[in-house]
């Protein structure tokens, strides 16, 4: 083989053993694609060979964030928080879980840290949206 040419990887399919550094990346690219029922398929056997791997669970998250299986989501991004509490993108998508589930007093405290930490715009967006669901209304 050249050495200017890099092995390509190896395709996996769903269902399929990997190595969690395999099923991570075809879990990504599959979530990159919406196609979240394929990329559970990738994970789950690739979490129970590693339960504690925070990649797989951030995706596993993501995963059922796009299948709104919003209950699911949450319990790994709530254990993604407790773990890595400046992990900026596991605070949003736990506020956004929260607001999901209408639990807009639940959803702002994650969403502002995330805004703070990260800096970025839809963050702040997402606080302000929050923040004006929960003014109470003149009637």
């Amino acid at each position: 083989m050249d050495d200017d040419m890099l092995p390509t990887p190896p395709v996996v399919f769903p269902g399929q053993t990997t190595a969690p550094e395999s099923a991570f990346r075809t879990a990504y690219d599959l979530l990159e694609r919406r196609a979240a029922r394929e990329a559970l398929e990738v994970l789950e056997p690739a979490l129970e060979a590693d339960p504690d791997n925070a990649g797989l669970l951030t995706l596993r998250a993501w995963a059922y964030l796009i299948r709104v299986q919003l209950q699911r989501a949450e319990a790994d991004l709530e254990r993604l928080v407790a773990d890595n509490p400046t992990d900026d993108w596991a605070q949003h998508a736990l506020g956004r879980c929260l607001e999901r589930q209408g639990r807009h007093a639940e959803a702002l405290p994650h969403l502002r840290l995330a805004a703070a930490m990260s800096g970025d715009w839809d963050h702040g967006l997402a606080v302000l949206r929050v923040a004006e669901r929960l003014k109470p209304t003149d009637e």
